[in-house]
């Protein structure tokens, strides 16, 4: 009996650790915006993406820093501008933006997330998007192998406590 308990105790430990090595793998995944640098929340939110596709047995992206340039100067014209669309005001749309920073690539994916207080942590964003059927297909989308993020401080509303967060993919 005491050694029945004992298996049972281990196995309710071991499930218990899971989140605490899954947030350990991913450092600031639950940074709000202000508590954390850019790139702190953006290595977060790339590393859960990688989780994501790791346990639906994909490759993880890798970082490209041509889309990100693009990314970073979505979210934050998003944020400037206060609006919150894949085509921008001005019409430019995510291949436009991808070559204009210098992706010659011809596969490309996006999605986009902003939230405000316990809504803006990288694992709130990542969540939502895991939760949104066509934002679930870009992140596990087996064409591609690259990622650019983009992290502004703010929201397309003005809340000062947000993040808006662009994610350009390419393959």
């Amino acid at each position: 009996m005491t050694r029945g308990l004992a298996v049972l105790c281990l196995a309710v430990l071991a499930l218990l650790a899971l989140p605490v090595a899954n947030a350990l793998a991913c450092a600031g995944a639950s940074a709000s915006p202000g508590g954390a640098s850019s790139a702190t929340y953006t290595r977060a939110v790339e590393c859960l993406v990688n989780e994501q596709r790791a346990a639906a047995g994909l490759s993880a992206l890798g970082h490209d820093a041509r889309l990100a340039r693009a990314a970073r100067r979505y979210s934050s014209a998003m944020v400037r501008q206060r609006f919150f669309d894949h085509v921008s005001p001005q019409g430019s749309t995510l291949g436009q933006r991808a070559r204009a920073a210098g992706w010659a690539g011809r596969t490309l994916g996006e999605t986009l997330g902003w939230g405000s207080g316990e809504l803006a942590t990288p694992a709130s964003i990542v969540e939502g998007w895991m939760n949104s059927p066509p934002h679930r297909a870009i992140l596990l989308g087996g064409g591609f192998h690259r990622i650019g993020l983009g992290v502004a401080s703010g929201s397309p509303q003005g809340t000062p406590d947000g993040a808006t967060v662009t994610a350009d993919f390419g393959g």
